[in-house]
C-alpha cells in the first residue's frame, strides 16, 4: 500500500490558490456518497483512456496528459461541464489503443483542476464520482465518445460481519501504513477520518501495490461483502510481503554492523601481532608463497596452489571460509606430491627380511620378490595391487609391515571393516562444516612418501548404505589405468596413486564387489599344518612373547610335544592367534613363577600346559568308526579353516518321506533330495530293492545341531550315506569326502582343497576322495601337507558308491 507523494505536494500547493480547493481534499462522507449516487449521468460522455492507473469513485489523482487526443478531450471538457468518463487501458504500452483495448467498466470522474507544467506539458487533477458501464462508441476522433450506463452501488448495510470486516480491513491498514516508510503517517489520519465504509475500500484500493488487472476487478466489484473480501486478502499478503522486507533488511544491517565491527577488531588485533612478533595474515600469505616455491610439485599443481593463496588472500581474516582455505593450502604443502623413499634392490635382503618375520607364504614373497626385480630393471613400474586371501591369523595384515620393510619404504594402513561412507575414501566437499580428505590423502600426509606400501584391511567387510559405497569409490584407488588422477573431493587437485604398493587382505571374496575383485591380483594364503603351527610358535611367537614380558630364552624351555598339545587341544583354527595368545598365558605363567618362586629356568611339560590353561577346551576331531550303516566322514571349509563334518542317517517304517536336521542351508538341502533322487534312479544298478523307498521314512542329520551349514561340497557324502543306508553295508574305514553332485550322476569341483585336506589329517583320516577336477589343487599343495594321505579321485557318482561302500554287511542290518 504506497500512497502517491506527487498528490500531497500537488494539493498542498493548491491550498491557497482558489477558495474552493478544501473541497477537494474533503474526504467523502456517506451521506455525500448517497447524493453522488443519486447524480443522473448524462447519456453520453467524452471517454480518457489511463494507462497504468485505475481511477476508483471518490479518489482525487493528477494525471499528466500527453497524447494529442487526450489534451483535446480535456480541453473541450474543462470548457463545459467538467465531466468526462475515465476507462483503463489492458495493455499499458498501446500508445493509440482502440476500442477493444480499453475495460468496459470505468468512473466518471469531474476535472477540479488544469495545469501547464513548466516543460509544457499538461496535468489534470481529477475526482472520481460514480461508477459506469461502456455501451456503444459514437465518435472515435478527435477523440472517444460513447454511450453509458450508470452502475448503481448496492446499499450498505450494517451487520456485525461488514463491521467486523471494516475493522480488519482498517487494522490491517493500520499496520501497512506505520511499518512502511514510503507511507506518510497523516495516511493514518485520513484513514480514521473516513466515514463511508464505501469509499474506505476504494481509498485502500486506489493506494494497493497490486497489479492493473487486480484493481480493475475491484472496481468491477458491486458486493460490498465481496469487495472487502478482496480488499483484506491483498492487505494481508502486502502486509506479509512488508514484514519479510523488513526482517531481510534488519538481518542485512545487522550483518553488516557485525562485519564492521569484526574488521575493526580484526584491524586492532593484527596491530597487536605485529607488535608482539605474531604473524598477520599477509605474513601467513607471503609464508605459504615461500614454502610453494621450495615444495617439490608439479608445475599445473603449483599453479592450482597460487591461484587458491590468491583467492585466500582476498577472504575477510574474520570469515569462517578463511580457515578453511588456510588448512586446505595447509593440507597442499603438507602432502607428498613428488616425494618418494628410494628401494632397497637387494633381493636377498628383501626375501631375508621377509622369512625372518613369517614363516611359509611362499606365493607371496616369490610376487614381492618379482615385483623388485623387474623394478631394478625397468627403473619405473606401476606398483601391483595384491589382495591377500585367507582365514584369520595367518599373518595378512602384518605381512604388509615385513613388505614395506623389505623394500625400504614407509607403511600405512587403512582398516575398512564397518565403513559406509564414501566419503571416507574419496573425502569431503570443502563446502561442508568440518570437511576434511579421505583416509588414502590423511595416510599419505601422515607417511610423507609418495610410494608407501598401503595395506587396506578387511576389504571384505565394507558394507554400504545411503550414504554411498566405499567399494565404488576403491575402483579408482586400486585400478592402475585410473589411479594416476585419483580426484579426492577435499584436495579438488588430481592425485597421482600409481607408486603406491596396494596391499588388500580378506577372510573370503564372496562379499568383495566383482568389478573391485577385478582389479586385485588375488594369492590365497591357506591355514598352516601342525607341523607349520609348532615352528612358527617356536620361531616367532614364543620369542616374541618372551621379549614382551621380559624374559630371556634361557628362562624358558618347551618341547615340541606341549606345543602340539596347546594346539590341538586348547585352539581350533587355521592361523595363529589362538594360539599366540595361549602361549602368551603360560609365558606369563613363568614370569610370576620367576618372581615369586625365583625359579631359574621352567621346563613346559604337557602336563604343565594342562595345568597352566586348565581344561582343554577343544576336542580332538577324530574318525568315527565305520561299525554303523549311513555314518560317513565329510570335509567341510569354514572361515577358520577346514573340518571334518559327519553325516548321520537312519530308516525308521513309514511312508518314503525325507526329513533334513542339523540346521542345514538350502543348497545343503537341495544336495540331499538329489542324492536321493539318484538312488532311487539307479536302485537296480545298486541292487536296492524299490519297495524300501515305500516302506521307510528317511532322516539325515549333521552333528552340531545349533551351527549353520550350507554348501554343496557335502553332496557325495550324503549320497554315500544313503547308499550305505538302503544297502546295510559298510563304509570304507578312515575315508573321508568331498564334493558335489548333480542328477545327471557327475561329480563337480570344490573349494578349500587344502583346508579340507588339513583337517582330514589333524583326525587322522587316511585316504580322501576328491572330484577329478581337483586333481590339479591337490598337485599344487606342497608334499608336506599330502604326505602319508592316499587321494582318489572320481568323475561320477556311481565311481563313489563303488569305491567308499564295502561288501561287508554291519552288524545286525534291519533288513
Amino acid at each position: 500500500m504506497e500512497l502517491n507523494k506527487d498528490i500531497n505536494i500537488m494539493l498542498s500547493g493548491m491550498i491557497n490558490d482558489e477558495n474552493d480547493t478544501q473541497e477537494y481534499l474533503s474526504l467523502l462522507s456517506q451521506e455525500e456518497e448517497e447524493e453522488i449516487n443519486k447524480e443522473i449521468l448524462p447519456e453520453s460522455l467524452p471517454i480518457l483512456p489511463l494507462r497504468n492507473m485505475v481511477l476508483f469513485p471518490g479518489m482525487v489523482i493528477p494525471i499528466t496528459v500527453g497524447r494529442d487526443k487526450s489534451i483535446n478531450l480535456i480541453k473541450d471538457a474543462h470548457k463545459g461541464s467538467k465531466i468526462v468518463g475515465v476507462v483503463a487501458q489492458k495493455d499499458a504500452n498501446i500508445e493509440d489503443p482502440t476500442t477493444n483495448d480499453l475495460y468496459e467498466i470505468g468512473t466518471v470522474a469531474n476535472i477540479m483542476k488544469m495545469l501547464r507544467m513548466p516543460d509544457g506539458s499538461t496535468t489534470v487533477i481529477i475526482q472520481g464520482k460514480k461508477r459506469f458501464q461502456l455501451a456503444e462508441f459514437i465518435q472515435t476522433e478527435p477523440y472517444f465518445v460513447a454511450n453509458i450506463k450508470a452502475l448503481s452501488e448496492e446499499p450498505f448495510h450494517k451487520s456485525e460481519n461488514s463491521t467486523a470486516l471494516i475493522s480488519s480491513i482498517k487494522d490491517l491498514a493500520e499496520q501497512i501504513i506505520n511499518i512502511s516508510p514510503q507511507i506518510p503517517s497523516e495516511a493514518s489520519i485520513a484513514l480514521k477520518n473516513i466515514e463511508s465504509p464505501r469509499f474506505l475500500l476504494n481509498f485502500i484500493t486506489s493506494n494497493l501495490n497490486i497489479e492493473l488487472k487486480a484493481k480493475q476487478e475491484l472496481l468491477e466489484l458491486s458486493d460490498f461483502t465481496s469487495k472487502g473480501n478482496k480488499v483484506l486478502e491483498h492487505l494481508s499478503k502486502e502486509l506479509q510481503l512488508l514484514q519479510l522486507k523488513n526482517q531481510i533488511q534488519t538481518k542485512v544491517k545487522g550483518d553488516l554492523d557485525k562485519q564492521q565491527r569484526e574488521y575493526f577488531l580484526q584491524q586492532q588485533i593484527r596491530a597487536i601481532q605485529e607488535e608482539l612478533g605474531g604473524d598477520s595474515p599477509e605474513r601467513d600469505i607471503d609464508n605459504f608463497l615461500k614454502q610453494g616455491e621450495e615444495k617439490n610439485w608439479n608445475t599445473d599443481v603449483f599453479e592450482a596452489y597460487k591461484k587458491e593463496v590468491d583467492r585466500l588472500r582476498r577472504m575477510n581474516p574474520m570469515a569462517p571460509d578463511y580457515s578453511v582455505q588456510h588448512n586446505y593450502l595447509q593440507l597442499l604443502l603438507e602432502l607428498p606430491w613428488n616425494d618418494y623413499t628410494k628401494d632397497n634392490f637387494d633381493l636377498k635382503n628383501a626375501k631375508k627380511i621377509l622369512d625372518q618375520d613369517h614363516f611359509g607364504l611362499e606365493k607371496v614373497k616369490e610376487r614381492i620378490l618379482e615385483y623388485l626385480a623387474v623394478l631394478k630393471l625397468k627403473g619405473d613400474m606401476k606398483s601391483p595391487i595384491l589382495c591377500l586371501f585367507g582365514p584369520p591369523g595367518v599373518g595378512k595384515t602384518s605381512l604388509g609391515k615385513s613388505i614395506a620393510k623389505a623394500l625400504d619404504r614407509k607403511y600405512a594402513r587403512i582398516a575398512l571393516g564397518g565403513l559406509h561412507d564414501e566419503s571416507e575414501i574419496r573425502g569431503h566437499r570443502r563446502t561442508y562444516i568440518g570437511a576434511m580428505p579421505g583416509r588414502i590423502i590423511q595416510n599419505l600426509k601422515k607417511v610423507k612418501s609418495n610410494n608407501p606400501v598401503f595395506v587396506l584391511d578387511e576389504i571384505d567387510k565394507i558394507s554400504r548404505d545411503f550414504r554411498g559405497d566405499p567399494s565404488s569409490a576403491l575402483l579408482e584407488v586400486l585400478d592402475p589405468e585410473q589411479n594416476n588422477t585419483f580426484h579426492d573431493n577435499f584436495v579438488e587437485i588430481d592425485y597421482d596413486l600409481s607408486n603406491v604398493m596396494f596391499i588388500a587382505t580378506a577372510n573370503t571374496l564372496d562379499t568383495i564387489q566383482p568389478a573391485l575383485l577385478d582389479r586385485m591380483e588375488i594369492i590365497e594364503i591357506n591355514g598352516y599344518t601342525l607341523e607349520e603351527k609348532t615352528q612358527i610358535a617356536t620361531k616367532y611367537l614364543l620369542p616374541k612373547q618372551l621379549e614382551n614380558h621380559g624374559l630371556k630364552p634361557k628362562d624358558l624351555t618347551i618341547k615340541n610335544d606341549a606345543i602340539e598339545k596347546i594346539i590341538e587341544n586348547y585352539t581350533r583354527e587355521s592361523g595363529v592367534r589362538g594360539l599366540d595368545k595361549q602361549i602368551a598365558q603360560i609365558v606369563r605363567y613363568v614370569a610370576k613363577e620367576k618372581v615369586m618362586n625365583n625359579i631359574k629356568q621352567l621346563a613346559i611339560t604337557p602336563e604343565l600346559v594342562s595345568k597352566i590353561l586348565g581344561v582343554e577346551k577343544i576336542d580332538k576331531e577324530t574318525y568315527a568308526d565305520n561299525s554303523n550303516a549311513g555314518v560317513v566322514t565329510g570335509l567341510a571349509w569354514t572361515s577358520v579353516g577346514g573340518e571334518i563334518l559327519f553325516i548321520e542317517s537312519s530308516l525308521t517304517p513309514g511312508t518314503g518321506k525325507l526329513t533334513l536336521t542339523g540346521k542345514l542351508g538350502e543348497v545343503m538341502k537341495e544336495s540331499a533330495i538329489t542324492a536321493l533322487t539318484f538312488i532311487k534312479a539307479h536302485a537296480a544298478e545298486l541292487k536296492i530293492d524299490t519297495k524300501l523307498f515305500e516302506k521307510y521314512d528317511v532322516h539325515i542329520h549333521v552333528p552340531a545341531g545349533a551351527v549353520p551349514k550350507d554348501g554343496p561340497s557335502a553332496g557325495v557324502t550324503i549320497l554315500t550315506s544313503l547308499a550305505s543306508l538302503f544297502t546295510q553295508r559298510k563304509v570304507k574305514a578312515q575315508l573321508a569326502m568331498t564334493g558335489e553332485i548333480t542328477l545327471r550322476g557327475k561329480v563337480l569341483p570344490i573349494g578349500g582343497v587344502k583346508e579340507k585336506i588339513l583337517a582330514a589329517k589333524r583326525a587322522g583320516i587316511t585316504e580322501i576322495l576328491l572330484p577329478e577336477s581337483n586333481r590339479k589343487d591337490v598337485e599344487d599343495i606342497a608334499k608336506n601337507y599330502t604326505k602319508n594321505l592316499k587321494f582318489k579321485y572320481v568323475n561320477d557318482m556311481l565311481s563313489v558308491v563303488k569305491h567308499s561302500i564295502l561288501k561287508e554287511k554291519v552288524a545286525n542290518p534291519i533288513f
